[in-house]
C-alpha cells in the first residue's frame, strides 16, 4: 500500500550528504501562505512560514542508489521516500508550492514529533501588536458665560 515519491534536494535541504537508504527523516515545508488562507496569520506580515508536514518517513533511495551498505557520502539531488497515497498528494503540493527540507531522525529515536509551525514573528519572538481603538469620548458641548472674574460652563445638547 506504500508509494515511492521523489523529493528534490540540495546540499542544505538534503542534510549535507548524511542521508542513506533506510534512514528516516522529518519533512519540513517552507513557503508563503497567501493572504486569507490562514486565520492565524491575518495581520501578521507577509505569511512566510515553515511547517513540519511529515514525520518519520523512510528513505528508500538516495539519488539512484538503493544500497544500504554505501559508506561514502552522497550529495544527493533527489531522495526517494516511501509514503502512503494521501501523503504523495500532500508532498507533491508542498514541493510545487514551496521548498522541502529534510531533518535526519536518529537511529534509536522512536518519538513522534508534534505539529510544528514557525513564522518569522515566532522565530524572532515578536508578538503581534494589538492595536486597540481608543474609546470614543462622549462629546460634550458647553456654553461659557462670564460673570465678573468667574467663567461658568453650562452643558447643552450637541447639535452638530
Amino acid at each position: 500500500g506504500m508509494r515511492a515519491f521523489a523529493i528534490n534536494v540540495d546540499v542544505s535541504s538534503g542534510v549535507s550528504g548524511f542521508l542513506r537508504p533506510g534512514d528516516r527523516v522529518d519533512i519540513y515545508w517552507s513557503g508563503r501562505i497567501a493572504a486569507g488562507l490562514s486565520p492565524q496569520l491575518e495581520g501578521r506580515g507577509n505569511g512566510d512560514v515553515t511547517k513540519l508536514i511529515e514525520t518519520n518517513v523512510s528513505l528508500i533511495a538516495v539519488d539512484q542508489v538503493a544500497d544500504q551498505d554505501v559508506t561514502d557520502a552522497i550529495i544527493a539531488r533527489t531522495v526517494t521516500v516511501s509514503v502512503r497515497p494521501e501523503q504523495v498528494a500532500a508532498l507533491a503540493q508542498a514541493q510545487s508550492s514551496g521548498r522541502l527540507s529534510l531533518s535526519l531522525v536518529g537511529a534509536d529515536d522512536d518519538s513522534v514529533a508534534a505539529a510544528i509551525s514557525v513564522d518569522q514573528r515566532g522565530l524572532l519572538g515578536i508578538e503581534a501588536a494589538v492595536v486597540e481603538a481608543a474609546p470614543e469620548e462622549e462629546e460634550v458641548c458647553t456654553i461659557r458665560s462670564r460673570r465678573g472674574g468667574e467663567v461658568i460652563e453650562t452643558p447643552i445638547p450637541c447639535t452638530n
